[in-house]
């Protein structure tokens, strides 16, 4: 939830846990997006860290879209392998989550998250050339995966230090909606960009995508210093300990974890079959699937322009609540296939779940940043992520290997069906403890409220 933004997750369609953005106000919610020059108009420095991000947000589709491609056409790979290499894009989260929040906070977070775009720029290039060189195999693809994931721990660490750190605190839900903008029309535009360039070149497409994290290191490369590393006290592990501590005590923060608990034990399920279900089950060809996801990728941009003007009518908490509903009842569209057309199918549906994604991602954010001093965000941001996103590699585990356990008995297609209407149903049960989310925000606004003179 995460929004996977920022880069905040490896991999996944639109739809699969993303950056986390934050919400522009009801009067400015035509500022998302990434067209023009507009992110310029927050200053220099947003601009260049705005710039990075959307570049290499769009080359990062690329990967999202090639590595389970080339797993299938290439190497020939099981439901479970691929699974396998689903869990590899998380797998760092729940090992270095809690320590990467301690230890960003104590260094320089602009030269720590150039460092982590050139080790995934290395990653990333290792692929292709693994390829040309005759040693590509799903032990490798890991490999490679799971360093970029464990770089990207990092980064995103500090990418929520980073946007408070460029532009001025009345400014930041316009950054934050045009990031989320950046990032949804990456997901728009990226799954054909992706589809045209494996058709023309193969595993080298992903050498684009190694391209942009240069981009982004080049980005904060020009940047002005900031986020210079700061005297925490305490220990390590009392830190580590603080950030779970923080996130348990305040009731807001402990039902969103519940949220994204729920939500990451069963939406990766979704994500990672659903290429095993578009290849093998239904047959729908490279470019087909990626012509669907483009289509569908439309409807996590029309999310975040409509986030903020929900947002701001019925309050973030609720927005979120309804949100994670509507998110994973939309899964349940891919059973229309092969009823209806496949690409019809996954075009919509996954139009929907981006749709409603966004809308979390957005309201996700300034919720806990509301919650929280700004000298504990780090801490309190890496213990959110590992207990949240910690499910998530034993999620897509378990969706790879039980389409592999169900296929001999069902055949691919109804084992994959099965499989993510189950992770679909079990997802949607992050809408409960979510209800009382806004309940209590507005509970502790009343106090402040009340003290206001007319």
């Amino acid at each position: 939830m995460t929004a996977p933004g920022a880069r905040s997750r490896p991999a996944g369609p639109p739809g699969a846990e993303s950056a986390e953005g934050e919400p522009v106000d009801g009067g400015s919610g035509g500022d998302g997006g990434s067209g023009g020059g507009r992110g310029w108009s927050l200053g220099r420095e947003f601009g260049l860290f705005w710039t990075g991000q959307s570049v290499s947000l769009l080359g990062d589709r690329l990967t999202v879209f090639v590595v389970p491609t080339l797993m299938i056409f290439v190497l020939d790979a099981s439901a479970f392998e691929v699974g396998v290499v689903a869990m590899a894009q998380y797998l760092g989260i729940p090992l270095l989550g809690p320590v990467a929040g301690v230890l960003v906070d104590r260094w320089d977070k602009r030269r720590t998250m150039l460092a982590c775009d050139l080790v995934r720029f290395a990653a990333v290039a290792a692929i292709p050339v693994a390829y040309w060189l005759g040693v590509l195999s799903t032990p490798l693809l890991f490999a490679c995966v799971a360093l970029i994931s464990g770089a990207t721990i990092f980064f995103n660490v500090g990418y929520l230090v980073a946007v408070p750190a460029t532009v001025p605190e009345d400014r930041l839900v316009r950054a934050y909606s045009r990031l989320e903008g950046s990032r949804t029309v990456a997901e728009v535009t990226g799954p054909s960009i992706a589809a045209g360039l494996y058709h023309l070149l193969g595993a080298a497409s992903l050498l684009v995508d190694a391209a942009s994290y240069l981009v982004s290191a080049a980005c904060f490369r020009r940047m002005r210093p900031w986020g210079a590393r700061t005297a925490q006290e305490g220990s390590i592990r009392s830190r580590l300990l603080l950030g779970f501590r923080l996130n348990w005590a305040d009731p807001v923060l402990r039902r969103v974890v519940a949220a994204a608990v729920t939500l990451n034990s069963g939406g990766p399920i979704f994500v990672t079959v659903l290429p095993v279900l578009a290849y093998e089950g239904l047959g729908v060809q490279v470019g087909v699937f990626g012509a669907a996801m483009s289509a569908a990728a439309a409807g996590a941009v029309l999310g975040a322009l409509a986030a903020p003007r929900i947002g701001a009518r019925l309050g973030l908490g609720r927005t979120m609540a309804w949100a994670l509903l509507l998110h994973n009842l939309a899964g349940l569209g891919v059973l229309a296939a092969p009823a209806l057309p496949p690409a019809l199918v996954i075009g919509v549906t996954i139009g929907c779940y981006g749709f409603f994604m966004s809308c979390i991602n957005v309201c996700s954010a300034p919720i806990r940043q509301s919650r929280m001093t700004a000298e504990n965000q780090g801490v309190m941001h890496a213990a959110f992520r590992t207990a949240t996103w910690g499910v998530i590699p034993l999620a897509a585990l378990a969706g790879g290997w039980a389409v592999t356990l169900l296929t001999d008995d069902l055949g691919v297609l109804n084992a994959a069906r099965v499989v993510m209407a189950g992770g679909t149903l079990l997802a949607a049960l992050s809408f409960l403890p979510a209800l009382r989310i806004q309940p209590l925000m507005d509970r502790a606004a009343e106090p402040a409220l009340a003290g206001r003179t007319p």
